[in-house]
C-alpha cells in the first residue's frame, strides 16, 4: 500500500480536525450550564490540554514558548479570547446555524484587515465576495430583527471580526509558533468568566461528561489537527474544508435537538457558503494559472 503524499496527509489531518470540531455547537446546546460557567470550563480544559502537550514536547524549554511568540502572540491570544467569548454567548442567544454562518465570513473580514494593516492588495473577486456575503448576512439579520435572536447574531458577527483579527495577526508573523497563544487565551477566558460570576463547581451528571468531551477532546484535538494540517496544503483548500463545519454543525443540532434554521437563515447561509466556496475555488485557480505563466 503506497504511503500518503505530503498534500494528502495535510488534507486528511485538516479534514479530520474540522470533522472533530463540528459537534462544538451541539455540545454547547446540550450542556446545561450558564454561558459564563461553560466558558470557565471551556477555557480551563482547553488551555490545560494544550499545556500538557507542550510540556511533553518541550519540557525544560516550556516557558520559552511564551516569550518567543512576542507581542504578536499576545494580540493573537486577545483576539482568540474575544472570539470564544462572543461565540459561546452567541450560541446562548441565537441559533447554531446563525452563529456558524456568520462566523464563516471571518476569512473575508481578515482580507479587509489585511488590506488595512498588512497593506495587502484585494482582488476584484474578493470585493465581490465581500459584497455578496454582506447581502447574505442581511438576510439572516432580517429574520432576527423580528425575533429574539438579534443580540446573538451581533455576538456572532463580533466573533467573526475577532477571529479575523487572529488570522491577520498570525499571518503577520508566519515564522512564529502561535499555538502557545491558545494557552494564554484559555487562561484569559477562564479569568474573565470568573469575573462575570462563573460557577467553579464541578458540573454534575451528563454535564460533566459533555464538558470533558468538549474541553479535553473536541477542542484540543480539532485545533491541533487544524493547526498541523494546513502547513501542508494551500490556504484555499483549508478554507473549503472549514466550510464543512458551517454545514455539518447546524445539521447535527437539527437532527438531535430539532433546532431548525429559519428560512431567512437558510437563504442567507446558502448565499454566504456558495460565495465563499466560489471565491476560494476561483482564487485558487487564478493563482495556479498565474504561477504557470511565470
Amino acid at each position: 500500500m503506497p504511503l500518503l503524499s505530503t498534500r494528502q496527509k495535510g488534507t486528511l489531518l485538516t479534514t479530520l480536525g474540522v470533522l472533530v470540531l463540528t459537534p462544538d455547537g451541539l455540545l454547547v446546546r446540550l450542556i446545561d450550564l450558564d454561558a459564563w460557567s461553560l466558558l470557565f470550563w471551556r477555557g480551563c480544559l482547553f488551555g490545560l490540554a494544550i499545556s500538557l502537550f507542550y510540556l511533553a514536547t518541550h519540557r525544560k524549554s516550556f516557558l520559552s514558548i511564551f516569550t518567543s511568540m512576542g507581542k504578536a502572540g499576545l494580540l493573537a491570544a486577545a483576539c482568540f479570547t474575544s472570539s470564544t467569548l462572543f461565540f459561546v454567548q452567541s450560541l446562548h442567544n441565537t441559533s447554531v446555524a446563525n452563529t456558524l454562518v456568520l462566523i464563516a465570513t471571518a476569512p473575508l473580514f481578515a482580507a479587509l484587515l489585511g488590506r488595512v494593516f498588512l497593506k495587502e492588495k484585494l482582488e476584484r473577486a474578493t470585493w465581490i465576495a465581500i459584497l455578496v456575503s454582506l447581502l447574505g448576512i442581511a438576510f439572516i439579520f432580517s429574520e432576527s430583527l423580528s425575533g429574539d435572536n438579534l443580540i446573538g447574531d451581533i455576538f456572532a458577527l463580533c466573533a467573526a471580526l475577532s477571529l479575523a483579527g487572529q488570522i491577520t495577526t498570525v499571518r503577520s508573523s508566519p515564522n512564529t509558533d502561535m499555538v502557545p497563544s491558545l494557552i494564554v487565551s484559555g487562561i484569559a477566558i477562564s479569568v474573565i468568566a470568573l469575573l462575570f460570576g462563573a460557577s467553579t463547581g464541578i458540573p454534575e451528571g451528563n454535564n460533566l461528561y459533555l464538558v470533558l468531551i468538549l474541553g479535553c477532546l473536541v477542542l484540543p484535538l480539532s485545533f491541533a489537527l487544524i493547526t498541523i494540517g494546513p502547513r501542508f496544503i494551500p490556504a484555499a483548500e483549508v478554507s473549503l474544508l472549514m466550510l464543512l463545519e458551517t454545514f455539518l454543525g447546524p445539521l447535527w443540532v437539527w437532527l438531535i435537538v430539532h433546532e431548525k434554521p429559519a428560512n431567512e437563515t437558510l437563504a442567507g447561509g446558502i448565499l454566504v457558503l456558495a460565495t465563499l466556496a466560489a471565491h476560494t475555488i476561483y482564487t485558487s485557480r487564478s493563482r495556479k494559472t498565474g504561477a504557470q505563466t511565470l
